[in-house]
């Protein structure tokens, strides 16, 4: 049995939902997948919110993703983009990362390195800004995707090698995350997850991240925010309305259950109390 499972991947009703077919591996069909996959999910943590998060073994994120159409956050993305890979043949690493400053930032994003060709390249369809195409993962390469720029920084030692993914802004290049170079077990993305989703000071507890990749735009909703970026024009940034959240997950696509968004709205209208509280 694979350690991680991908024997139980129903990848034809992973392609269906994606709305990609099944190709040879190579870099046209790996970034065709890629994108298809960044706008086919949501990244979200709705579910940690909501205090019931399925897991993160990959037949409760197919089951979630695949089944429901729902998105989720990195550990999910990874985890179900990495085994349908492997299923496609693909010679795939997976590697954790540390989100904003390396030096203080847990290991708490999982990415997947994808070698073709004797090249590597970085595949991230799992962040609130994700890549839409992969990027060499190679000091100093760079790619510029229907205006989303992105570039790779490597330091280090060969055995202690840190990549650093930076996007490119109004004012200049951003950090997004640091990935190493040191193999992933199944039992660390549990224990990720797991910090991720119950630790008292994990911010993925303290207010809602909701982002979508769309036709032309980036649309990213908050607790009490809502944020389109639009390539080669400025950050639009403003409060959300009262009531708008509910018509902002409807637009965005994400399937939620009567139940379910009524449960929500209620989580995040009580974090916009304690927010305007503290404030």
């Amino acid at each position: 049995m694979h350690p991680w499972h991908i024997e139980t991947l129903n990848l034809r009703s992973y392609l269906d939902r994606v709305g990609v077919a099944e190709r040879p591996p190579g870099l046209d069909a790996l970034g065709e997948l890629h994108e298809a996959h960044a706008r086919a999910f949501s990244f979200d943590n709705i579910d940690v919110l909501l205090g019931e998060h399925p897991g993160v073994d990959l037949e409760a994120v197919q089951e979630k993703f695949v089944g429901r159409g729902r998105g989720g956050y990195c550990f999910e993305h990874a985890t179900l983009f990495a085994a349908v890979l492997e299923r496609l043949g693909y010679d795939v690493r997976r590697r954790l990362g540390r989100v904003g400053d390396p030096s203080i930032a847990p290991r708490t994003h999982f990415v997947v390195v994808v070698v073709l060709d004797g090249r590597r390249f970085l595949t991230d369809p799992g962040f609130g800004l994700s890549l839409l195409r992969p990027i060499p993962l190679e000091d100093g390469a760079e790619v510029d995707y229907l205006g989303w720029r992105y570039r790779v920084r490597g330091s280090g030692s060969a055995v202690g090698r840190v990549w650093e993914l930076h996007r490119h802004r109004e004012d200049g290049w951003e950090l997004m995350h640091a990935s190493d170079e040191h193999p992933v077990s199944p039992v660390d993305v549990v224990m990720g997850h797991h910090f991720t989703s119950t630790f008292p000071a994990s911010h993925f507890r303290s207010g809602l991240m909701l982002t979508r990749h769309r036709t032309d735009r980036h649309v990213s909703v908050s607790t009490d925010a809502l944020t389109v970026r639009r390539p080669g024009e400025p950050t639009e940034h403003r409060p959300l309305r009262d009531g708008e959240l509910s018509d902002l997950i409807r637009e965005l696509g994400v399937p939620l259950t009567a139940d379910e968004k009524s449960r929500l709205l209620e989580v995040v209208a009580e974090l916009r109390t304690a927010g305007g509280q503290r404030a």
